[in-house]
């Protein structure tokens, strides 16, 4: 049972955020920003966020050449473009808001690999900067006139630069939103698992675990933002979970390069974090086994990102990995996110496709704007 106390003072806001990851604590920013006098709640179930917003490999992209070909297999041209252009927004606009200092930005480029087989997808470059000239002003891909200097195996015909790119520190982002959300009075509550919602009266209901009972918080407005794990409480949202496994080696002595690389499309990519290698990806070596959302890690995809490693980016080399984890994404049908009010009091920013530090503040934004009326 809750006290007077608790009762007056904690349970009922004008908003609740479900979910503290990049996109929840970004809505819940734009909503103090939009409505400075409304009171705005957070719960994360975690003690950190839960699913991939501190679990990533810190990315600043907005898509490599063979995943926007691949995106435009699969989507119309006026999507594809339009996605790109909310991820680019969406990273111009956090390195304006928080700086990149705070957000531990480097402007180290983006690259991809190319192998012979993957000639086909190189011979597009010039079609793929057509398209994004309008958007962008420039050729946005270029063809790297050494590809040696890198110290790949032969095996890498090709490597594609992508000067607008660039790379962060997951974790100094989530507390750069952390400390903005602290100075606009949101109320961030962790350890609080949302077990149901009931949207006719605006209840979400919190396990309790010191007292063995739920709470029930009730909010004018309701905004869920639990990604992967949006079914647990919708199920009937189209979406489905992606694992993703990240590997972080010991340190390598004169590494040869910096930046962010993609591989394959975009599903396995490998950055450096100082003098380390972080890789993760090859969610396509097993993507029915990957299709969870229970962490772990998976020992095909692992063997895989180790094989690659010694074998393509650092060829006759036994490279030690000391750190590995998972993180969990969510996907549909196609890349675009799910940004809609499902009812009068109730809105979803979820599926973010694995690019939710490019696109997680802009969906925010938008999903902000669909409570205009609050």
């Amino acid at each position: 049972m809750l006290s007077y106390w608790e009762k007056k003072n904690f349970i009922n806001y004008d908003f609740i955020v479900v979910g503290a990851g990049i996109v929840g604590l970004s809505t819940a920013i734009h909503l103090k920003v939009k409505f400075p006098k409304k009171s705005v709640l957070v719960l994360e179930r975690g003690i950190f966020p839960s699913g991939a917003s501190s679990r990533n490999a810190g990315f600043a992209c907005f898509g490599s050449l063979t995943e926007i070909l691949d995106d435009l297999y699969h989507m119309d041209e006026d999507e594809v473009l339009e996605l790109v252009a909310r991820r680019f927004s969406g990273l111009s606009e956090i390195r304006e808001v928080f700086g990149d200092h705070e957000l531990g930005y480097e402007s180290l480029g983006g690259y991809e690999m190319f192998r012979e087989e993957d000639h086909r997808s190189l011979e597009k470059i010039y079609l793929v900067n057509s398209l994004l000239k309008d958007l962008f002003g420039e050729d946005v891909f270029h063809m790297e006139k050494n590809v040696k200097k890198f110290g790949f195996s032969p095996a890498v015909k090709a490597v594609v630069r992508n000067d607008l790119e660039g790379q962060l520190d997951s974790g100094k982002f989530l507390k750069a939103l952390w400390r903005k959300c602290h100075s606009l009075d949101v109320q961030l509550l962790t350890g609080a698992e949302v077990t149901g919602i009931d949207r006719e009266n605006g209840i979400v209901k919190v396990d309790n675990p010191v007292y063995s009972s739920q709470i029930e918080f009730f909010g004018q407005k309701i905004a869920i933002c639990t990604n992967a794990f949006t079914k647990q409480l919708l199920p009937e949202i189209d979406m489905k979970p992606g694992r993703g496994t990240v590997l972080v080696s010991e340190p390598i002595p004169g590494l040869a390069w910096k930046g962010a690389f993609h591989f394959d499309k975009g599903y396995t990519y490998f950055r450096n974090v100082e003098d380390r290698l972080l890789i993760g990806g090859g969610r396509n070596m097993a993507f029915e086994d990957e299709e969870t959302d229970i962490f772990g890690v998976n020992q095909v995809i692992k063997d895989y990102l180790v094989k690659l490693t010694n074998e393509v980016i650092f060829p006759g080399q036994s490279v030690k990995f000391e750190m590995e984890w998972s993180g969990i994404m969510a996907f549909g049908s196609n890349k675009t996110p799910v940004v809609q009010k499902l009812d009068e009091c109730t809105g979803v920013a979820i599926r973010m496709g694995g690019m939710g530090v490019a696109i997680g503040w802009q969906a925010a934004k938008e999903l902000v704007n669909l409570f205009e009326k609050a």
